[in-house]
């Protein structure tokens, strides 16, 4: 029961790392600006914000402002700054502030400066300043490390970061649950799995009471690699220490293994993933709608038609309805295999069964039909839309009314146009395209038979 809160409280901290980055809980970034302080902090963001002239031309015009900075003012300034003003200058402000308040510059504020270049993907900025934050012994904040070693593994610098991790102790932060499971987290998130169960290898012994959090980072790494054997090795490995497979580690690995069998033997597809379906059931867990829309989606990009169909008609039979997207990816394939009927039979079944789709269902089923020459279903589908979904028409009829006039049906594209008119709707499309003597008719060719 203690490990179970003990991971609970490691996963909110690590939310919280996540959420407050920007946001010091020791001070406030948007303080009120004191009125001593409002015509210094005018004149140094102008200074850093003017762009004229050099690095050099800037600290000489900070030297010559005589502006009375404190930590908090620093702060102030680069936030303000730091969507607008170039790099360079940010940084040359920051190091002008360092040498003039010396040692009185706070820790908290070092650390902001940093994660402000972390933001600015300024990988030279984050260098000099981490270089200088361990010259000058000062302390580097676990959220300011979750951020940095983000960015690095984001930006390919995936063994600077870990050279990080390796080196905290020369940073004054300690190696603890939190940072192991922020360099896991940011490795595993682009599939660098191998390298971060190195740092879980080295560091059993931080770990204590994150083993979930550090697990599914793995088994999510190793599925985003697409290696299913190492994420089933997972996956046992989390069986035996006994941390629970939930419903999120299931379907990171079904989508792995569809994946991998999408690409080399799409006839495993329904089998493999019934098979671990009913794994998850063994084990208490019941395939919800993104299970099977996984499934789904794999299927119909092998176009997969039958398969595709008998599982969505199959869903309600574990229990869990078919949404929306379930509908959309089938009734897509249904189109694109010339299926027209029956994806519009499946779109009236989904209507009745009370469901609202998104607007980008009928979007991009319209786009499937016009590229199939088929405009009279594709107006079929469109009066359903305005019929059942609200939403911006504006792309539809700037779809349908070119599509429809070049086809010669100006009559009708003229009839949309008003519609579109009385409704508000600004098109993207001209007016032009409604003029016969404008127009070219597309003229399909017949093949000739011999």
């Amino acid at each position: 029961m203690l490990s179970v809160l003990k991971s609970k409280l490691d996963n909110s901290l690590l939310q919280l790392i996540q959420v407050c980055r920007f946001q010091r809980l020791s001070f406030s970034l948007y303080s009120t600006i004191p009125p001593e302080q409002s015509s210094d902090y005018q004149k140094l963001c102008h200074f850093v914000l003017s762009g004229i002239g050099g690095l050099d031309e800037l600290e000489a015009s900070l030297n010559s402002s005589k502006a009375s900075i404190s930590s908090t003012l620093v702060t102030q300034i680069l936030d303000s700054c730091k969507t607008q003003a170039h790099t360079r200058r940010l940084l040359r402000f920051f190091s002008w502030s360092r040498k003039n308040l010396n040692s009185k510059l706070d820790d908290e504020v070092f650390n902001y400066a940093i994660r402000v270049f972390a933001e600015k993907k300024d990988l030279t900025a984050l260098d000099i300043l981490l270089s200088d934050l361990q010259k000058e012994h000062r302390t580097l904040e676990t959220e300011t490390f979750s951020l940095v070693t983000e960015i690095l593994v984001k930006m390919g610098k995936e063994d600077e970061a870990v050279g990080l991790f390796k080196n905290l102790d020369k940073f004054r932060c300690s190696k603890d649950r939190i940072t192991v499971s922020a360099i896991v987290h940011a490795l595993c998130a682009k599939g660098h799995a191998k390298k971060a169960e190195g740092v879980v290898f080295h560091h059993k012994n931080k770990i204590f009471g994150a083993e979930p959090c550090i697990y599914r980072n793995l088994l999510y790494g190793w599925c985003v690699h697409g290696n299913v054997n190492e994420a089933r090795r997972i996956m046992n490995e989390m069986k035996s220490l006994g941390v629970q497979l939930d419903l999120f580690c299931f379907n990171t690995f079904l989508r792995c293994l569809c994946k991998r069998n999408l690409k080399f033997n799409p006839s495993a597809l329904v089998p493999e993933a019934s098979n671990l379906m009913m794994e998850m059931n063994f084990n208490g867990i019941m395939p919800n709608t993104v299970s099977f829309n996984i499934l789904l989606s794999c299927l119909c990009s092998t176009r997969r038609v039958k398969e595709s169909y008998r599982i969505l008609n199959s869903m309600k039979k574990f229990g869990c309805s078919p949404d929306w997207v379930s509908y959309y990816l089938v009734v897509r394939v249904l189109y694109l295999t010339g299926r027209f009927g029956r994806g519009n039979k499946l779109v009236d079944e989904m209507i009745e069964a009370g469901l609202i789709p998104k607007p980008r269902f009928f979007y991009d089923l319209i786009g499937v039909l016009c590229g199939f020459e088929r405009v009279g279903h594709a107006l079929q589908l469109f009066e359903r839309m305005k019929k059942r979904c609200e939403g911006d028409y504006g792309p539809v009829y700037d779809l349908l009314i070119p599509k429809l006039c070049r086809g010669g049906d100006f009559e009708k594209g003229k009839q949309l146009w008003d519609d579109a008119m009385e409704r508000g709707i600004v098109l993207r499309c001209s007016r032009d395209v409604l003029d016969p003597s404008i127009t070219e008719v597309f003229k399909p060719k017949r093949k000739v038979e011999e």
